[in-house]
């Protein structure tokens, strides 16, 4: 069945946390696919006020997924805007960032590391080949240093995966979400965040077929600003996709939708620019739901309701 199995493969991985500012429980499946595609990561002691969360649904392969799940959170820490309190724009900046670290020799090795075992047999020898020695680094200070190397022109990927992230800071919500998974909120508060929601894959939000409820919102020039964008970067849409292959307007990876050099990352064909929703969290509020697309398409089969807000 190509990249299906004959039959899924139902086995769980769950997991649960708490501190003394949320309690988490998370299970994953690997399903039909031939591998498993999909990574999380769930860090209640983000820092001394803040919890992260994020679900990372791969395409074409698992090694951007777990790319995600490993450094994105870092990013964002990390970030000199995150340092100064606004969240939103390092979280924006780290999807940005996860395809600038996954080009060249460096992203080349990493994603090696990550991948297949051959791929982490190469990746480990050209790790000792190639990567900086103490030193070597130029007076570089960028932790994601430069390599030369029989890569060093290596454009990234072409696998990809959708992010969907929420970060809890106090009694604030931020939730960050390039492409298809969703994150939802108990249906308390949600009745008024409707207008937040936005799917990224190509039929919701370039040909309006699935979700039906972003035109009755009126956001129809929000759907024809993104198809806008695709055509003027060189793209198409054939079948219902972008280029005739992916299902997404928005994805980390995907390097070969992302080879104009004319354009800024956010003007690509494929971008990885995510839609920032801020909330203000209030006593109502029980949960939130991160899920993969798969697993909404389930729950609104049987009619699970919740609102959408990212």
């Amino acid at each position: 069945m190509g990249i299906y199995l004959s039959s899924p493969k139902t086995e769980k991985f769950s997991e649960d946390g708490e501190n003394v500012r949320v309690i988490y429980g998370l299970s994953s499946m690997q399903g039909w696919r031939a591998a498993m595609e999909d990574a999380h990561a769930a860090i209640t002691d983000f820092d001394a006020s803040t919890s992260f969360f994020g679900v990372y649904d791969g395409h074409g392969g698992k090694v951007v997924t777990k790319f995600c799940a490993k450094y994105l959170h870092q990013q964002v820490l990390k970030h000199e805007a995150y340092l100064q309190g606004d969240i939103g724009t390092a979280v924006q900046n780290s999807f940005f960032r996860m395809d600038e670290m996954m080009r060249g020799q460096r992203g080349w090795r990493e994603l090696a590391a990550l991948g297949d075992r051959l791929n982490k047999f190469s990746g480990m020898i050209e790790g000792l080949v190639w990567s900086p020695r103490n030193g070597d680094r130029n007076g570089n200070t960028d932790d994601w240093a430069f390599e030369e190397g029989p890569r060093s022109d290596f454009p990234g990927p072409t696998s990809g995966c959708t992010a969907n992230v929420a970060i809890m800071r106090e009694n604030q919500l931020i939730v960050a979400n390039a492409g298809d998974s969703r994150c939802v909120i108990s249906p308390q508060h949600a009745m008024a965040l409707n207008l937040l929601g936005l799917d990224h894959s190509v039929k919701c939000t370039v040909m309006g077929f699935c979700c039906i409820y972003i035109i009755y919102l009126g956001i129809t020039s929000l759907i024809l600003r993104l198809k806008e964008r695709i055509l003027k970067a060189g793209g198409f849409i054939h079948a219902g996709r972008v280029n005739g292959s992916l299902n997404l307007a928005r994805a980390i990876g995907d390097m070969e939708f992302k080879q104009n050099k004319f354009l800024p990352a956010e003007k690509q064909i494929v971008t990885a620019d995510p839609d920032i929703n801020i909330v203000d969290l209030c006593d109502d509020d029980d949960f939130i739901v991160l899920a993969c697309d798969g697993v909404w398409y389930a729950f609104w089969t049987l009619r699970f309701n919740l609102k959408k807000i990212c």
